[in-house]
């Protein structure tokens, strides 16, 4: 397959073309490669795929919140599917810079549309996230629970997205597949996660904020795991046939959840962390964020039972491998 991959200097986005490149698949890869976190980490990426892909793998640094030069810069690239993985990330961060998610999460996606929709693409996947459930206070969070209510603005980001899709799917019949993803980490993740942050500071003696005073619970799903749930989607679009699929659509347009379907207390990854650094956290309570949850949980079953979809890995297989990934990484 050729597949355009956007985001692709980002976490998820590098790891599914590792992932499409090993299979012997081409990647277009598409990413501004802005400054929102450590530049450098994001070129190291792409190094990394330029050497893994040789003349399979084509980088685009390009916004594609901007149509014109979007269109341009693709212009003369062959590519079948699209996963769209591309976005202003982090619930704070939009409470600080909301233009951000204006640009990159609602033009983006419109646009992404736009190009799957004009180049007649076989499928398109796209990154919506967990942060849509809101206050949802039923768990685990299943596909089919209301999430109207958001309680930050990248969530009515992505809860956008998710509709803006229904729409092309309506009018457009472009086959599209949205991924709800639970609290990634792993290998090459993100220096403004937890996972990163409290690795950060308790190898160097310095205090991590535990919100919500510690009573606060993840479904931490490694990235392994995620990608084999994206790329079952990639590989199966959603069928135009009328039925209803997961999500509640009847045009070809699925919403699954990604998590690993188990709610983990955050003081028990901190207690992994402290055995595997060799070294006691100084944690500073903090009261509950604006824009934050106190637990996120998924429901899997949509995905489990429509593509097989079944993660295998535990934080306590997960969290070491990100330590000893960070510790090269680092030269540590």
């Amino acid at each position: 397959m050729k597949v355009l991959v956007t985001g692709a200097a980002g976490f998820i986005g590098y790891s599914l073309a590792v992932k499409l490149l090993a299979r012997g698949d081409s990647v277009i890869g598409l990413d501004m490669v802005n400054d929102y976190y450590d530049v450098t980490l994001k070129e190291a990426r792409i190094a990394h795929l330029r050497e893994l892909g040789g003349n399979r793998f084509t980088f685009v640094r390009q916004d594609f919140s901007q149509y014109e030069p979007l269109v341009e810069s693709l212009s003369g690239l062959e590519f079948e599917r699209i996963v769209h993985l591309g976005a202003q990330a982090g619930v704070r961060y939009s409470i600080t810079h909301p233009h951000a998610y204006l640009h990159s999460n609602l033009a983006g996606h419109l646009n992404m549309l736009e190009i799957g929709r004009h180049r007649g693409v076989e499928n398109m996947v796209y990154a919506s996230s967990s942060s849509v459930y809101g206050g949802n206070t039923k768990l685990p969070f299943a596909v089919e629970d209301r999430v109207d209510q958001p309680i930050s603005l990248y969530a009515a980001t992505k809860k956008a997205d998710e509709l803006m899709s229904e729409t092309y799917a309506h009018l457009y019949r472009l086959p599209l597949t949205g991924l709800r993803f639970f609290t990634v980490y792993g290998p090459w993740g993100r220096p403004d996660m937890m996972m990163w942050i409290f690795t950060k500071a308790i190898a160097a003696g310095q205090p991590i904020p535990v919100f919500n005073n510690g009573d606060m619970y993840r479904d931490f799903t490694y990235i392994d795991d995620i990608i084999a749930g994206v790329m079952a989607s990639l590989d199966n679009p959603a069928p135009d046939d009328g039925k209803v699929k997961a999500g509640g659509s009847t045009k070809p347009h699925r919403l699954y959840n990604i998590g690993n379907h188990k709610s983990e207390h955050l003081m028990r990854v901190v207690e992994i962390l402290e055995e595997q650094l060799g070294k006691k956290a100084i944690i500073d309570f903090q009261p509950m964020q604006p824009g934050d949850v106190r637990q996120s949980f998924a429901d899997i079953d949509a995905i489990a039972g429509d593509l097989g979809y079944a993660p295998t890995t535990s934080i306590d297989v997960g969290v070491p491998k990100f330590i000893e990934w960070y510790k090269a990484y680092h030269g540590v």
